[in-house]
């Protein structure tokens, strides 16, 4: 990020993001350096142990750091510039603010911007090329999106060079309908009371085009591995291969497949798609982050693209998920949260 194309206010709130305070009275110069001290400091005794490192900075800072062709696997839940659902989330802020939605008692990142496909585009090519110098050839990079917003990290992880191997489907059913009524439309429209009565009777049934959505994908990438074979990579940068003993469904039986539910739902898919169901414990009660994504479901990915011992990088740890698989799975971790609130959740839930 260029800070010194934002303004002192846009700076100010980074401030604040940051817990860095009393810097009202301060020049922007001032607050820039203040603001990159803070995204590079790292504080060793908040690091859980020699193989799990959380860091409270920006992800592009610290991923130019890394030595290039060192990473195993990347494993991450961008933020999707939905609303304020960015990479700058607070719950608090996000849950108070009315502005975030055009109807305040709807779920967050409903509102429709197409704007906010070119913005996830434009931040994930530049993040794709980074990463792509950084990782190993057969290395996986592994996106968590949303349905109508795939294709914009798709886009920019082949751009950038990877080649996408898969889409893993998760799949749940846990989750509200959002397709708003029109009622409350009509109702204001300047047109004689029978007229409004009529047509609200004859959309009754009609909604706005958002329908429940079921699934999230998963962009599987990986960083090509030019001219060998996938043995050769393999004994030369152990990536690339797929560990195949990772059984899935109730009975722990059926090979992986790109449909993942981490639910009890259907015979079928329980048998064939069943991921460990994640405890009802395990997010944590002092857990603010509104995203997090079950375990059970982390562990399997990195356990299915990743070996013992691997270096597993997620640039937006959130709360921390990515890491707390690592260090229960014997891989190395480096996580990378911007946000204060939910780099110190991750520091708890992984000590």
């Amino acid at each position: 990020m260029d800070l010194s194309k934002l303004s002192k206010p846009e700076l100010l709130s980074k401030c604040e993001e940051l817990g860095i305070t009393q810097c009202k009275s301060k020049k922007k110069s001032e607050l820039i350096e203040l603001i990159k001290s803070k995204e590079t400091k790292v504080i060793e005794q908040d690091t859980p142990n020699d193989n799990i490192v959380i860091l409270n900075a920006d992800c592009m800072v610290e991923l130019n750091k890394l030595e290039d062709n060192s990473i195993d696997c990347v494993l991450t839940d961008p933020p999707y510039f939905i609303d304020k659902l960015n990479n700058n989330w607070s719950s608090a802020e996000v849950n108070s603010d009315v502005k975030n939605s055009h109807i305040k008692h709807l779920p967050k990142g409903m509102k429709f911007d197409k704007a906010q496909v070119k913005n996830l585009y434009d931040y994930y090519l530049e993040l794709s090329k980074l990463l792509f110098k950084k990782m190993k050839p057969g290395a996986y990079f592994l996106s968590f999106s949303s349905p109508r917003l795939y294709h914009a990290i798709a886009m920019s992880c082949e751009i950038a060079g990877f080649e996408i191997r898969d889409m893993i489907n998760w799949t749940y059913t846990q989750n509200m309908p959002k397709g708003m009524s029109i009622s409350h439309i009509i109702e204001k429209m300047n047109i004689p009371k029978e007229e409004k009565l009529k047509l609200i009777d004859e959309y009754k049934d009609y909604k706005t085009p958002q329908i429940r959505s079921c699934f999230e994908p998963i962009c599987v990438a990986m960083k090509p591995i030019g001219k060998l074979t996938f043995i050769q990579n393999e004994l030369n940068f152990k990536t690339g291969l797929l560990d195949f003993s990772q059984k899935v469904g109730i009975d722990h039986d059926r090979v992986p497949a790109n449909i993942i539910t981490t639910e009890e739902y259907n015979e079928s898919y329980d048998k064939n798609f069943l991921v460990s169901k994640p405890s009802k414990s395990e997010k944590g009660e002092s857990n603010t982050h509104i995203t997090v994504k079950p375990l059970a479901l982390i562990e399997h990915l990195i356990k299915l693209f990743s070996k013992k011992g691997a270096l597993i990088v997620d640039p937006f740890l959130g709360s921390g998920t990515t890491a707390l698989a690592c260090k229960k799975n014997d891989r190395k971790c480096i996580g990378i949260e911007l946000n204060t609130e939910y780099y110190k959740i991750s520091l708890d839930r992984c000590m």
